[in-house]
């Protein structure tokens, strides 16, 4: 027995000594033989592993060391491989490691320049034999309690693309516990990966196989973009600067039916990002975009993000010569480079070539942006297409967007504010509509500078907007996009509009404000506006010495191959219905405007002020005549009315206007009287009562004229003058009060333009013209209170001014109640000027005036603001000297002399203003016009201060006198009586 025991013993040992030596050293070795023969084998690359260790009674097996790959570039491999087998995978029916563990596993992914991977060159594996499909069975059944990834490295490289592509993970970690093959088994997982670059990776959730499914949080933090925008860059030629991206979401995957992706709580992060254009040129920055709450659902096709926050977007775009966006020409490619879709292989052709079904329609994706804002936004926009380039900065934009879904389900809400140029707003908010395309905005403007509107109207006229804001409040109505309609109302207001002639550098049309109340547009169909208001609107009129106009001046001829353009067209785009325009009323509120005639000889000038009044309603659609009320006056005093009613777009049908002028200065007519009558008008005044009534074409007008006190001056040659003795017919004209009346009827029809008139009747003369002495100023001195013999017929000015001294306005004052003692008496001004001593300080005030205007051109073409006058302007001694090169060659029409060039600046600077200086003290029309300011001074004086009637007293014409001995220039007055 005891014999047995110890013989059964020492088997059992045996076999344990046997089992050990097998399990421990022979089996390990073997393995590892064999695993290094195949893989010499097998490998087209150096390939080995260093030792394999395996313990026959815990069933662990360790690898060391494996390496594929030349020695220091290894392209697959592992420090050590642990697992531990089961022994209930003997009863369980299934292969269960108890752990498993992968210590410093190196991968490196590498793609070839013709696309071809490493990992598939690693090894040539013996042709297999094709057998039959058969369906897929079930998996092979497998358990593994843990398993743990350490210290993993993987290396991706790409060559492909024009950049290469490359980045690592040289730290990464996977723990995943309980996986199964088994049916609705899960497997928790951990991953962590860490690389050099940044973009660190974190996964955790579940995971199963029996079927494919996950679930869990997947989150990526601060990714730097170069690293995979060698691929964007190959689709569109965008340079990036700089970039990082970061995601997070939660996830849900199912494999088992079709594939099952839900993304949910996802947030994604690109902060910063900057692009460029292949030249350098700048495209893009951005500070911070953030989606948050956001999911994704594979199989509804969805995408909803719950907010979205950007913050400093800066961009360029600009329109190029061929009418396309810069962005549109990048995108189009280089000339001779194929774009990615060209790139592509076209489908084999040929009889084996299958022939192609039609693709059924796929589901579109839905994508609902439910807030969205952007803040700070800057756009820099540039218009190439022009001769001249506009550029606009439009910003600090901030919008926000509600509600936004692709497949237009409901209507989404915006609302946006920005900047427009240097002090412009824009702000807008409302709703829209995708399919059918609609929308209805309430959008409002403030300060819109309109000299962005230069360069587009350089090519149709010769006009400079000097300045010029734009304010509206309008309600946009979008109801379609194809065919447009389109409906706009709300009001408009346009301030500081100053338009200059670029020919003559002089005011064209200006205002300081135009508002538009009621403004209706309804696209292609009518524009109507309830009021317009103009407040101190102005215009220029002058007839050339052509007969042409200064308009026709501006306007610069345009190609003539518009009505070669018209008749290629159908007839039913020639027969379009017309835009029907209604104007409520019109108001005009201290308008002025400026005329002259420079046909004639001397030149005619005149001016309107104090324009005020309205036109009532204007329609084309209803051909009614729109009533007229206007008032104004004519150089100041004359008072002007105009009544009555017009048809503007028919004027022939229905007209009934009539005009009122009062006390017109005759001397203004002077140039039509040298022209036609042959003799300057030495004084007079005017009264005009017109009435003009036109019906169906027919004409029937009733004029008035009053002429008072009415004196010829010198004879004028002429050869338009009439051949009558026209101081004789003035004379005879006159009744016993100096006035002469004439009625005018004209009758005729306007559609022929041989209409009849009706001879001028001349009134009998009634009495001799009774002609009034002269009354001497020392009888008018005598009336006067405490003033004695003094001889009131003389007002002396200090050289170069108008203004009245505190002398000449105590003489005045005696004057005027002198005057009123005496109602039959008119005062008669001749302002006077002498150029010995006006001459030299008119000159220095030219000169300060030219400094003013040419500074405040210079401050408003940089935009800058600036005061409603250039009187207002201080203009810094140290800028003159700059200007006054600028000047003298303008004045003078030259260069300066070539010997200045040698002089130092001070002396230049001398020599140019004292040859400026000379040229004004000469100018005869300087010198003129300061006469007609003492006479205006001394007028303004006696009917504002001394409040005589401002119809007895009378310029008459300005000339040219000596100074007194002080240097003083004495103003004549004269006495003439009714």
């Amino acid at each position: 027995m005891y014999k047995g025991l110890t013989r059964a013993i020492g088997a059992l040992l045996a076999l344990l000594a046997l089992y050990s030596l097998l399990g421990f050293l022979i089996l390990p070795g073997l393995a590892l033989r064999i695993a290094n023969q195949q893989l010499a084998h097998y490998a087209t690359v150096p390939a080995n592993l260093q030792r394999a260790e395996f313990n026959p009674f815990s069933l662990e097996l360790t690898l060391w060391g494996l390496q594929i790959g030349e020695p220091g570039k290894e392209q697959v491999g592992f420090e050590k491989l642990y697992a531990n087998l089961s022994l209930d995978s003997l009863w369980t029916g299934a292969l269960h490691l108890d752990a498993l563990e992968l210590v410093k596993p190196r991968t490196e992914v590498l793609f070839a320049k013709d696309g071809t991977l490493n990992l598939t060159r690693l090894f040539q594996l013996p042709t297999s034999k094709s057998e039959p499909d058969t369906p897929p069975g079930d998996p092979f059944p497998l358990r593994i309690g843990s398993i743990k990834l350490e210290q993993g490295f993987v290396r991706f490289e790409d060559l492909r693309p024009s950049e290469p592509i490359e980045f690592l993970y040289d730290n990464l970690s996977l723990e995943l516990k309980n996986l199964s093959t088994l049916a609705n088994d899960n497997a928790d997982m951990t991953m962590v990966a860490n690389g050099p670059n940044g973009g660190r990776i974190d996964w955790q959730g579940t995971l199963s196989l029996a079927p494919i499914a996950s679930e869990g949080t997947l989150k990526v933090s601060d990714s730097k973009m170069k690293l995979f925008w060698p691929y964007v860059r190959d689709a569109v030629p965008l340079v990036l600067e700089d970039g990082k991206l970061s995601l997070s979401t939660h996830y849900r995957l199912n494999l088992a039916d079709k594939t099952e992706l839900r993304l949910e709580k996802a947030s994604v992060r690109v902060a910063p990002f900057a692009i460029k254009a292949p030249d350098g040129r700048p495209l893009a920055r951005l500070a911070s975009l953030e989606l948050s709450d956001a999911s994704v659902d594979l199989v509804k096709q969805q995408v909803t993000v719950g907010k979205v926050r950007s913050e400093k977007l800066e961009t360029w775009a600009a329109l190029e010569k061929g009418g396309q966006l810069d962005w549109q020409v990048l995108f189009a490619g280089e000339p001779g480079k194929p774009t990615p879709s060209e790139k592509a292989e076209p489908p084999t052709a040929g009889p084996a070539a299958a022939p192609r079904t039609p693709a059924a329609p796929s589901k579109p994706w839905q994508v609902l942006l439910n807030d969205v804002q952007l803040r700070n936004y800057r756009v820099h926009l540039a218009d190439r297409t022009q001769k001249e380039p506009v550029t606009l900065d439009v910003g600090p934009l901030n919008a926000d967007l509600k509600g936004f879904d692709s497949l237009n389900r409901k209507p989404f809400t915006v609302k946006f504010d920005t900047g427009i140029g240097k002090q412009g707003t824009l702000q807008g908010q409302g709703q829209v509509n995708l399919v059918p395309v609609w929308a209805k905005l309430d959008v409002g403007t403030r300060d819109i500078d309109l000299r962005l509107a230069q360069a587009y109207i350089n090519p149709y006229i010769l006009l400079e907007l000097r300045s010029g804001m734009l304010d509206s409040d309008l309600k946009v109505d979008l109801k379609s996009a194809s065919p447009l309609a389109l409906t706009v109302s709300g009001k408009a207001q346009v301030n500081q509009l100053h338009t200059l002639d670029t020919i003559k550098s002089r005011d064209f049309v200006k205002w300081q404000q135009v508002n538009l109340d009621g403004l209706t547009y309804v696209h292609g169909d009518a524009l109507s506006i309830d009021k317009v208001t103009l407040q101190q609107p102005y215009a220029r009129f002058i007839i050339n010495e052509d007969r042409t106009t200064n308009i026709n001046d501006l306007l610069i001829p345009q190609p003539t191959d518009a009505p070669a353009k018209a008749k290629s067209q159908p007839a039913s785009a020639t027969a379009e219905k017309p835009l029907g325009i209604r104007i409520g009323q019109i108001v005009i509120k201290d308008g002025s405007a400026n005329f002259a005639d420079l046909s004639l000889t001397p030149n005619f000038a005149t001016a309107v002020q104090q324009l005020n009044g309205q036109v009532g309603t204007i329609d084309n659609r209803k051909p009614l005549p729109a009533p007229v009320d206007v008032q104004g006056k004519v150089d100041r005093y004359a008072p002007v009315t105009i009544k009555g009613g017009l048809n503007p777009f028919d004027p022939l049908a229905s007209l009934d206007i009539a005009a009122v002028f009062k006390r017109v200065e005759l001397t203004t007519l002077t140039p039509y009287s040298g022209k036609f009558a042959g003799y300057r008008i030495r004084k007079g005044r005017l009264n005009l009562d017109l009435h003009y009534l036109i019906t169906k074409g027919q004409l029937k007008a009733e004029n008035k004229v009053v002429v008072e006190q009415l004196q010829l001056g010198d004879k004028v040659d002429s050869p338009d003058a009439v051949d009558l003795p026209i101081r004789l017919a003035v004379a005879l004209l006159k009744d016993t009060h100096g006035k002469i009346s004439i009625e005018l009827p004209v009758a005729g029809d306007l559609n022929n333009p041989q209409f009849s008139v009706m001879p001028i009747v001349w009134q009998t003369l009634r009495n001799l013209v009774l002609r009034a002495a002269q009354a001497p100023f020392k009888l008018i001195g005598g009336l006067v209170a405490g003033g004695g013999a003094e001889d009131l017929g003389t007002v002396a000015f200090a050289p170069g001014s108008s203004e009245l001294a505190g002398d000449a306005q105590a003489s005045l004052d005696k004057l005027a109640e002198g005057l009123r003692k005496r109602p039959e008496l008119r005062l008669e001004i001749e302002g006077t000027s002498a150029q010995a001593s006006d001459g030299p300080i008119l000159a220095q005030q030219r000169l300060e005036r030219e400094y003013q205007a040419t500074w405040y051109k210079i401050l408003q073409r940089r935009g800058d603001k600036v005061p409603a006058s250039a009187s207002l302007m201080v203009v810094d001694e140290a800028d003159k000297p700059a200007m006054l090169e600028g000047i003298y060659r303008s004045r003078l029409k030259q260069q300066p002399p070539a010997e200045w060039e040698q002089l130092d600046r001070d002396a230049r600077t001398a020599n140019l203003r004292n040859a400026v200086l000379k040229s004004w003290a000469e100018s005869t029309a300087l010198l003129r016009t300061l006469g007609q300011e003492r006479a205006s001074s001394i007028k303004d004086y006696l009917v504002d201060k001394a409040k005589l009637e401002d119809d007895r007293v009378y310029f008459i014409d300005t000339h040219l006198g000596q100074p007194e001995k002080d240097g003083r220039v004495v103003t004549p007055m004269h006495l003439d009586a009714d």
